[in-house]
């Protein structure tokens, strides 16, 4: 088999992979009327679970954990200093750690904040969502219909 025929096939099962893996997808709900009301129209908008929302958050806590985990092994930056190393090797090293751990150190920073927001953000849709059922359980309760006028 040649290179491009090899290249195709790896291209066409990664693409095949792709097509099967479960996509990270906004909650929503299809859209099958593409007339003038769009996502977020009448008949057309989103619906959230605050249970989604809930996992989300705590998704992102388990990527910072997984950073931590992955960060740059103290061990392996100081085996690189003077005098085991080369002076140049062991100023780049440093650079490197110290570049890394600022960029950790924002990341986990960042998904902290927006894990933080996820769950305010739930917890006001259950507020929200709750007062509009007890608004909507009032018209039902206490509106009377009244027919309209005949012709």
């Amino acid at each position: 088999m040649s290179f491009d025929e090899e290249w195709a096939s790896l291209k066409e099962a990664a693409l095949a992979r792709r097509r099967d893996a479960a996509q990270m997808q906004l909650n929503g709900v299809p859209v099958t009327d593409t007339g003038s009301r769009g996502a977020g129209g009448a008949g057309g908008g989103y619906s959230v679970s605050k249970s989604s929302i809930n996992g989300s958050s705590h998704l992102l806590m388990e990527i910072a954990g997984l950073l931590y985990k992955g960060r740059m092994d103290g061990e392996n930056a100081t085996q690189a200093r003077v005098p085991r190393a080369h002076d140049e090797v062991a100023a780049q090293v440093d650079t490197l750690a110290r570049f890394a751990q600022d960029q950790y150190d924002d990341m986990v920073a960042l998904l902290a904040s927006l894990a933080t927001k996820l769950q305010a953000a739930g917890s006001s849709y259950v507020t929200v969502d709750k007062g509009v059922q007890g608004r909507m359980d009032s018209i039902l309760d206490c509106g009377t219909f009244v027919p309209p006028e005949s012709r």
